[in-house]
Parts: C-alpha cells; structure tokens; sequence
C-alpha cells in the first residue's frame, strides 16, 4: 500500500480520486443492478473511456483497505531492474528464476555478488531450478528450420516494428509503438519509440537506430532483412526510390532482403528481442507518459547491450561479442 499522497497541496491526485470515487458510485450500481443507464460494466467502461481491468484492480485495493488514495495507480519499475539477489543461495536463484532469469542470467548476477562465498556456474544454477521444479523443459524441434547465421558485425541486420499496449501510458489510450534493429551476429541491438507505423515514420526511427549503432558501436550493416510489411517496402515494389525506407537503404549502400511470406521464424532473432523486452521491460511497468517510457527504453538498450547475458550467446554478453570481433 502506498503512502497517503493527498497531504499539502495536490490537485492532480485529488482530481482523480473524486473522478474514480463516482466511478465506484456508478459500478457499484450496476452491480446492484439500480443504474439508470447501464446494465453492463463493459458498456459502463467503454462510455466513460477507461479499462475495466485497471478500474478493478483499484477498485479491490480501495475496498480491501477502505482508504481513497489506494484508486491512485501504483508505480512500478521494469522488471529488469528489480532482479536483486537475495541472501540464501538458493532463495536467490528461485526468486531471480520466478522474474524470468535464465541461467547464465543468474550465475552472472552472483558472480557479481561480494557477499555470496558460493558462486554457482550456469550448469549449477540449472541444478538449482531441477531440484525445485523450475526446469520447464523446451520441446525439440519438430521440424528443421531455416538459420540465418553470420560470422561479423554488419553482415546482416534484422528490424521490425511492435505494437505496444495502448495502455502502457497511465491514463492514455494512445498508440505507440517500437522500431528496432539488431545484429546477427554479435545480437547488438537498438530501439527507438515511434507514434506511427508509416514508412516515413518508420525510415526516420530506422535511421536513428542505425546511426546510434554506428557511432556507438561503429556497426555498419552490409544487408538489412525485414518482412514484407507497407512500412518497409516490398519486394516486388516497382520504384523502391519513392519509398522511404528503400531509400534510406539505397542511399547508405544496404541491401535490403526479405523474409519468406507466412514464415515469421527467418526473422526470429528480432522475434525473439520483441519477447525480451516485454517481459523485462514493458509487462506490469507503468509508465506516467511517452517522455518517461523513451528514457527508460535508453536505459534498457545500455542494460541489453552491455549487462545481459544472451543465452545464444553461450552466456556472453553483446558487447563482449564486440570485443571479440574487434580482436
């Protein structure tokens, strides 16, 4: 339960609170089955324009604790940055295993520990999660799929755009999304928030990534693969130097390639980022606005980057695959 915020001056909180205290007013109602207008809470929520998912969850907390403030969201971080090691070995590994941590994840957290006297390997920690049954298996591969695998930097780049939640945004039902692009080989990768998914859109977040990964990491890609979505052109795109996406491309000497139709998996490695950072970033994290989410999309790019280790990766982590190409 969080503090009382309406001490002192705070028209921001108490707005809203009045605001959800008639919301309460009007669901109680409908429950009750004594509101004039609405018969359905779906209905009630959808005229008032709020998510019935977050107005129950703040609806419980104020019912359970009777105290007003408790219908003022609750700010929480991104989950990569509460992975903590605790005190005892093994509750480190559990608890660090429930937030979604694999194994070279956890053995390099501890390793970093001063404090921890047993500093298991990767292998130990999967021994760890066998002993308390959070060793969930992944089933072999039922068919053979097609691998892109590159032997440097540049060779290849993958990108694509995610849609996120429109309501990543606390109180805002605008649509937003992400571009990124990364490396095959070394899984260097950056990302940039976008508001539309047009091409002209897309080509100036696409060129912003691109210019961070050269300067930053003085990546420069040979070819890009992308699916065949409007935003990226297609390739059967008559005059590719009226797209702009194309153009970018041409322009900085990039092959563009694309993926196969229906088959999502040769563009996996980006797939699979798109995985990774909702579950550390953006699943069960609040955001107060676009500025907030962009400052700490930054901050996971440095995180994924230079601290994560990558289970592709044999446990390294991007940046020393930087290193080893630069050997």
């Amino acid at each position: 339960m969080i503090k009382n915020p309406l001490k002192g001056d705070n028209t921001l909180y108490r707005d809203r609170i009045n605001r959800y205290t008639g919301f309460v007013k009007e669901y109680e109602q409908i429950k009750s089955g004594e509101h004039k207008e609405f018969r359905y809470v779906k209905d009630w929520a959808s005229a008032r324009q709020i998510d019935k998912k977050n107005f129950l969850k703040y609806y419980g907390r104020y019912r359970q604790s009777g105290k007003s403030w408790d219908l003022l969201p609750q700010k929480r971080g991104p989950k990569y940055k509460s992975r903590r090691p605790c005190e005892e070995l093994e509750q480190k590994v559990i608890e660090l295993r429930k937030l979604g941590n694999n194994k070279y994840e956890i053995a390099s957290i501890l390793q970093a520990q001063k404090d921890c006297n047993f500093k298991p390997s990767p292998s130990g920690v999967y021994n760890i999660f066998k002993r308390h049954g959070f060793n969930k298996l992944r089933p072999q591969m039922k068919q053979e799929k097609r691998r892109i695998i590159k032997e440097r930097m540049g060779q290849l780049g993958h990108i694509d755009t995610h849609y996120l939640s429109k309501h990543t945004i606390t109180g805002s039902t605008q649509k937003l999304y992400i571009v990124a692009i990364i490396d095959d080989y070394s899984r260097i990768a950056w990302a940039d928030l976008i508001e539309r998914i047009d091409s002209l859109t897309v080509m100036f977040g696409a060129m912003r990534c691109l210019n961070i990964l050269k300067a930053h990491y003085h990546i420069r890609f040979e070819e890009i693969l992308s699916d065949n979505g409007n935003e990226f052109g297609n390739r059967n795109y008559k005059s590719k130097l009226s797209h702009p996406f194309e153009r970018l491309l041409i322009e900085m000497g990039v092959k563009h390639r694309y993926t196969q139709p229906y088959r999502p998996q040769t563009n996996g490695k980006i797939e699979r980022f798109w995985r990774t950072l909702e579950e550390d970033l953006i699943t069960d994290t609040d955001f107060d606005s676009a500025e907030e989410l962009k400052e700490e999309l930054l901050q996971y790019m440095y995180y994924y980057n230079h601290e994560r280790p990558h289970q592709a990766l044999e446990g390294k982590k991007p940046i020393e695959m930087l290193t080893k190409n630069n050997k």
